[in-house]
């Protein structure tokens, strides 16, 4: 078994720059999992009536609503074995704003050869991912299509109240620092959130990942 981004790349994965080989390669099988602290330099949104979006979201930490510069944030990457059986790697990012602590819940896992994201403490937003490599060795993914779970409920969820989100990760040599740069735009109402930063990678054995990272329930739907 591979990473399930080295499973979703395919040959693709190669062309990634060496240090983000290894950082999406973290997994069960490698044995490796990272811890990411730095700075967003900026946290933006769009104009105040997207502010009901972003609202809806942090109720179950699927967006960030505050904005700031400067904000100093940890990215939790952590493989484990969910109770279904699938190998998944979070993405938790806590951030420290003005005072106050925010954080985006986020664990992806591999079906049907492509990423799954699941958004939320409880998983009920799942979306597929489309990624590639840039000529620069960066990684480039977008969102499309995005499912609601709730109990027996299950449906497509409409983009219209919803967003597509584009992010770009790189590699800088010369500082030896990652940095992301992220934007989530809704098809009628534009640009809804961002942010932009860089960070460095505390690497450690993928042991149990620690139940503050875990989803608070798990959805067997992909």
């Amino acid at each position: 078994m591979t990473s399930i981004f080295a499973e979703a790349l395919g040959a693709d994965f190669t062309r990634l720059h060496p240090m983000m080989q290894r950082r999406f390669g973290v997994g069960l099988d490698g044995g490796e999992a990272c811890v990411g602290r730095g700075i967003m330099t900026e946290i933006r949104r769009g104009p105040w009536w997207t502010v009901p979006f972003l609202q809806i979201g942090k109720l179950r930490n699927i967006l960030v609503p505050a904005v700031g510069r400067g904000v100093p944030f940890t990215i939790w990457n952590r493989p484990y074995l969910d109770p279904f059986g699938r190998e998944t790697v979070t993405f938790v990012r806590e951030y420290e704003i003005r005072g106050r602590s925010a954080r985006f819940d986020a664990t992806m896992i591999l079906a049907d050869g492509r990423i799954v994201d699941y958004l939320g403490t409880h998983q009920h937003l799942a979306v597929d991912l489309d990624l590639s490599v840039d000529d620069d060795g960066a990684l480039i993914l977008r969102s499309g299509e995005q499912r609601f779970y709730e109990g027996p409920v299950g449906f497509r969820f409409p983009l219209l109240f919803s967003g597509r989100a584009s992010l770009r990760e790189h590699y800088d040599d010369r500082h030896g620092r990652f940095h992301v740069d992220m934007r989530v735009d809704n098809d009628r109402f534009g640009f809804l959130f961002g942010y932009r930063g860089s960070f460095t990678c505390e690497w450690m054995p993928a042991s149990a990942a620690p139940s503050h990272v875990l989803p608070r329930r798990h959805e067997a739907r992909v």
